[in-house]
């Protein structure tokens, strides 16, 4: 949800827009007019799904500087990338310089790296980050560059840089394709609409069978979304880390599906994370400052989401409790929430409930970095637009993860894969706790500010 802050002025990104307008395909550096290619001429590739790189300047046998492609029809945003690299030589020693990123803040200057894996060890790895720089480059126009210093050991081997953990759109499918499998009869998998270029939107519902009858009674519902903004992938991660927990057996897990309704839409942007942009949409629409009036030819996945919460939001039988929509962040670390600023004080301390209960499940979840506002810059924002024409009962925040690290006392741990499913998890958890709920069937009533309070300051004695 943070406001991107650009390094370029109209006339670079034009010229960027105009030169990089695909991905690189089996790119081979070599010295200019050379036919022979050898070990060591390194062969780049980007056009996979969610592949980033738009091109490659031969320095020379140990440097490289690397493209990023811009966001399709947007060339504000260059940040994701998601390339592999070939034809190696064994204990060949290079730099790769990224040269044209539009943000000047980033986590790279903090110690965060970017993530590889190859062949043989498939498991992504971060970069140790004593080869990682990130600063500002008088050769590149003043952009910011990120150079990072590699060692190729197996010859073999096919390695893939990326920018953080992807989660490609396929993944979604496959994983969800595996739940259908399993023939649960509290989960049920809808497609809400599709995008611009045809792909699945899906909405899942997760709920006790008897939840799902026109008998039940007054219902709560939870409404998750994730991935609006396709280069933040740790988001989908959190998603899925949820959704483990609130499909698997654990008696916590049950008691939340027996008393809440839960509907997850995990991926609103599913062309852009397909193409690899990292903010926008495949028409270049940043589509997290549309939600106040989305289109539904130009915002056809925001459009139908609204639309179903609207629905619910109007239902007599629907208490829609929660609205809670999960990013990744660039330039802070921990996770925390961004609430709404109401005028109301029992409504304002009502929302602060659900990120202290968090913050007490999840040792990466920061209260003190949970804030609540109006910019006028975010208006157009899921949390924003939908906290002003939802009823005052719906809680709406946004739920941001960084891409580096959290931090517990002095300790400082940057996020794995496994990490950010964790987080995912301990979020359902919280709501047991929110809802004040036993691991036996019983109907839900709410805490009170008050009763957080108490019980942090009976946990600080």
């Amino acid at each position: 949800e943070c406001c991107e802050t650009m390094a370029t002025g109209p006339s670079l990104e034009q010229s960027l827009e105009e030169e990089l307008v695909g991905n690189v395909y089996n790119y081979t550096s070599q010295v200019s007019g050379s036919t022979l290619l050898k070990k060591g001429n390194l062969i780049f590739d980007a056009s996979f799904e969610c592949g980033n790189l738009g091109k490659v300047d031969y320095i020379s046998d140990y440097e490289y500087d690397l493209f990023i492609r811009p966001d399709t029809y947007n060339p504000r945003y260059r940040v994701w990338f998601n390339f592999t690299v070939h034809n190696v030589r064994e204990e060949q020693r290079v730099i790769f310089n990224i040269v044209n990123f539009s943000k000047t803040k980033s986590l790279y200057r903090d110690g965060m790296s970017p993530v590889v894996k190859s062949t043989s060890r498939p498991q992504w790895e971060r970069i140790p980050s004593k080869n990682v720089f990130y600063y500002k480059c008088p050769n590149h126009q003043k952009s910011y560059v990120l150079s990072f210093a590699f060692a190729f050991d197996r010859e073999e081997d096919t390695y893939q840089f990326s920018y953080c953990y992807p989660y490609s759109y396929s993944r979604l499918q496959h994983y969800l394709a595996e739940q259908d499998k399993r023939g649960l009869d509290f989960y049920k998998r809808e497609l809400l609409c599709h995008s611009m270029q045809q792909r699945r939107v899906d909405v899942l519902t997760i709920t006790s069978p008897h939840n799902m009858e026109s008998t039940a009674a007054t219902l709560r519902v939870v409404f998750i979304t994730a991935r609006v903004h396709p280069g933040e992938s740790p988001a989908s991660f959190v998603c899925q880390g949820l959704l483990d927990f609130l499909l698997s057996q654990h008696s916590t897990a049950e008691t939340l599906r027996d008393n809440i309704i839960f509907k997850i839409v995990p991926m609103l942007n599913p062309d852009g994370v397909y193409l690899g942009n990292y903010r926008c949409s495949l028409m270049g629409f940043d589509l997290n400052r549309h939600w106040q009036e989305p289109s539904p030819w130009a915002h056809p996945t925001v459009h139908a989401t609204k639309q179903l919460l609207v629905e619910l939001d109007r239902n007599p039988k629907v208490d829609l409790d929660f609205y809670i929509d999960i990013h990744a962040h660039s330039t802070l670390t921990n996770g925390f929430m961004y609430g709404n600023v109401y005028e109301e004080e029992d409504r304002f301390e009502k929302q602060a409930i659900f990120p202290k209960l968090l913050a007490q499940y999840a040792e990466d979840f920061s209260w003190n970095q949970t804030s609540f506002n109006k910019d006028a810059v975010k208006a157009g924002t899921g949390r924003r637009s939908l906290g002003g024409c939802l009823q005052p009962k719906t809680l709406c925040y946004t739920l941001e993860v960084s891409f580096f690290s959290y931090t517990i006392g002095s300790s400082h741990s940057p996020y794995s894969e496994d990490s950010y499913l964790r987080l995912g998890k301990n979020v359902a958890r919280t709501f047991l706790d929110y809802y004040n709920l036993q691991t036996t069937t019983v109907q839900p009533t709410l805490l009170s500010p008050i009763q957080v309070q108490s019980d942090e300051q009976s946990e600080d004695i």
